[in-house]
């Protein structure tokens, strides 16, 4: 910390990164890597104890849900926008992609884990569904 009482960090590395964390609450980063990329998502997870904000910051950003059942259902999408906080619910199926450039500040509880996140695989028409979305955003994850 420096003199004036502040923390400051920079954000370098690729993929999911917690920045800072404070009695309940954690600010992560989740820059583009592989895993982000539309043709590898394969998966949705969900929080049990949370909602999950998101912010973009930098490039773009596909946020994709699959409803609050007990599995991934429809697939519903929204292409994120600079400026604007995206509140997933708790219990809500999600997953995003990004292009090369995309970075989004994550603020969640800070005891968001594996263990009370559970993840599960998509089917192959919930796959299908992601690729033929990330289409109908001017084919920005199509240029990498």
């Amino acid at each position: 910390m420096g003199k004036l009482g502040i923390d400051i960090i920079k954000i370098q590395q690729q993929g999911y990164t917690p920045l800072v964390a404070y009695e309940a609450w954690r600010v992560a980063v989740l820059r583009y890597c592989l895993d982000v990329r539309v043709d590898q998502l394969v998966t949705m997870q969900r929080h049990l104890k949370t909602d999950e904000v998101f912010v973009l910051m930098e490039g773009n950003c596909v946020l994709f849900t699959g409803g609050d059942g007990d599995h991934p259902e429809e697939i519903e999408w929204v292409k994120m926008e600079k400026n604007q906080l995206y509140n997933v619910k708790k219990g809500v199926w999600h997953t995003h992609a990004l292009d090369e450039e995309g970075s989004v500040l994550i603020i969640e509880n800070e005891d968001t884990s594996d263990d009370n996140s559970p993840t599960e695989a998509l089917s192959e028409n919930q796959i299908n569904a992601i690729k033929k979305a990330s289409l109908s955003f001017d084919n920005f994850f199509q240029k990498h």
